[in-house]
């Protein structure tokens, strides 16, 4: 076979883009971008950055798209770089640009979807480094189903203050410390200057580390790619490698459908587990499962949850942050311990082009001492964190973050809200009380819309000492920095019709995570007339992209997807 036409074997989509006569108008645009003759003969690598300067979390990543592009060149592709958006979650979090954050996944998907089909990229390298621009690539990836590899932008270092170890979360419950007098304006600024330090993705098992591993769990990222700090050179060479991967995986024609299988999402969910993250993971698992065609549901997670244990002591509930885990190995070696349990599926391939049990064969264990990974027998919870919960209050299911430490049963009165912002206030001013279920409503997919995360009252409750003290319950979203006794996604959300719209203050409310219930305690009689007596509220937005978002979405349950009657 002439060189020629190998190549043209191996440039399935380019091909169409810049071959023939006809196609020199083509080629005399990419001429004008840096294409030489020579690249014609070339895949085309798309490198999807998701830089932006509206946030740490990507700030970096301009830098590792270039880094990527050369690994793409020098293993005989041609690398182009495009742009998608991003926005940030710790800076909108608790107004109403919020509402903009889960639809922002949406338009990242949709739009690394649009650029890659145009333009006839052969093979795809996406990085991201905030929690939604993350599984945004991956349901691209999983949609377009070409030779795809994704790199973590990385975690951001711990900041300091006072010989402590802080970070974004340190600030939201520094605030409600501050509202409780329990410390200073001038500590509430000292905390606020120093908890974030420079690039990088929030740094406990929030959402974007979570995802990152869950990612990498999943074989669409080299190994070791979710563990590295934002500013290191090992980051750096993630991304180098991340594009000679890709020319590799169009030489041997593995794609995101041969990755992106239903036990690689059960590998996904366990390692999520063990680590203690965020309830975002169900979510995001959920729709990029749909995006590539796998069933995968809340009960899978109450299935996996029950045999596997929460090892990691991370924050938000933990006492570490990631870097201290790169440190001492990543996630490779609880994988390692994870797959010797026989707790992954190891005959997985994966972005290596190998198996994950063959990516894991020469994992050393982690150093003697190290107090952030337990063993089996000494796990921080025996069983999963994420609990799915039924009941009269989430008949299609809600996701509960139980670490145990605060507690598995919950009975209390019910204060009603029909907005984070409403609540917040509530929290800060001190009407919430000892023995208080907060209920936030209204703040789901549909009638937020675009479920919010309830970062600042979480924090506010945590800051106020009110920890085990409170529950909060919402159709909403969390924060993987929340903690405490949370219950979210709950469905049907109130804007459908939900139980949670015909909830009275002073109700008596019960989650119980063991018999893994969330419950009105009312007679049913009771529900059935509030039911009947209920008015769906007018739309919050009826014009622009919430609006569409609203009328497209699905419920939490299924993923909060905008493509499911497609």
């Amino acid at each position: 076979m002439s060189k020629s036409k190998k190549n043209k074997n191996l440039r399935k989509y380019s091909s169409e883009i810049t071959d023939g006569y006809d196609r020199a108008p083509s080629r005399g645009m990419l001429r004008a971008v840096g294409f030489k003759s020579a690249d014609f003969e070339k895949p085309q690598i798309g490198i999807a950055s998701t830089w932006s300067m509206v946030t740490p979390c990507n700030m970096h990543i301009d830098e590792l798209a270039r880094k990527a592009c050369h690994g793409a060149d020098k293993a005989g592709a041609k690398g182009v770089i495009f742009n998608t958006i991003t926005i940030s979650d710790g800076i909108s979090m608790g107004s109403e640009g919020m509402k903009y954050s889960l639809v922002s996944r949406e338009v990242i998907a949709d739009s690394v979807e649009t650029v890659v089909g145009c333009q006839g990229f052969d093979g795809l390298v996406a990085i991201g480094g905030c929690d939604k621009n993350m599984p945004g690539c991956l349901i691209a990836m999983a949609r377009l189903n070409r030779p795809s590899v994704f790199v973590y932008g990385g975690t951001i270092l711990p900041g300091c203050y006072k010989g402590d170890n802080k970070d974004i979360v340190s600030i939201f419950e520094a605030v409600g410390q501050y509202a409780n007098d329990k410390i200073s304006k001038k500590e509430l600024t000292g905390v606020e200057s120093c908890a974030i330090p420079g690039p990088g993705s929030c740094g406990g098992m929030y959402t974007a580390n979570t995802m990152a591993s869950a990612i990498e769990a999943l074989g669409m990222s080299l190994p070791d790619s979710s563990a590295q700090a934002a500013t290191s050179k090992h980051k750096e060479m993630d991304c180098v490698n991340a594009g000679k991967a890709v020319m590799n995986l169009i030489k041997k024609d593995i794609k995101p459908s041969d990755i992106m299988t239903r036990k690689a999402f059960e590998n996904a969910i366990t390692v999520v587990i063990a680590l203690g993250g965020s309830t975002n993971a169900v979510l995001h698992l959920i729709a990029m499962a749909h995006a590539a065609k796998v069933k995968l549901s809340l009960d899978d997670f109450t299935r996996i949850g029950k045999k596997v244990p929460v090892l990691a002591d991370l924050k938000p509930s933990g006492r570490f942050v990631m870097a201290e885990l790169v440190k001492i190995g990543g996630i490779l070696p609880l994988m390692k311990m994870l797959l010797d349990k026989g707790l992954l599926h190891g005959d997985c391939m994966t972005v290596t082009g190998q198996t994950l049990a063959q990516n894991l064969q020469k994992v050393k264990p982690y150093p003697k001492g190290q107090e952030i990974i337990r063993d089996f027998d000494n796990p921080i919870k025996s069983d999963s964190h994420l609990v799915v919960l039924y009941g009269n209050l989430a008949k299609d299911g809600a996701v509960a973050k139980i670490s145990g430490k605060e507690g598995l049963q919950f009975t209390g009165k019910a204060k009603v809200f029909n907005s984070e912002e409403d609540a917040l206030k509530k929290i800060l001013d001190g009407t919430i009380k000892k023995g208080d279920v907060i209920v936030v409503r209204y703040e789901g997919p549909t009638g937020g819309p675009g479920m919010r995360e309830m970062l600042s009252p979480t924090s506010a409750v945590m800051g106020r000492g009110l920890g085990k003290d409170v529950a909060l319950i919402t159709d909403g979203r969390f924060s993987g920095g929340s903690h405490g006794f949370v219950v979210g996604h709950i469905t049907p959300e109130a804007y459908q019709g939900g139980a949670l719209a015909i909830v009275k203050n002073g109700d008596p409310i019960t989650i119980d995570a063991k018999k893994r219930t969330i419950n009105l305690d009312i007679p049913a009689s009771e529900i059935q007339k509030r039911l009947k007596s209920w008015k769906q509220p007018k739309p919050r937005y009826t014009r622009g992209v919430l609006a569409k978002y609203a009328q497209q979405v699905t419920s939490a349950s299924t993923g909060a997807v905008t493509d499911a009657n497609l």
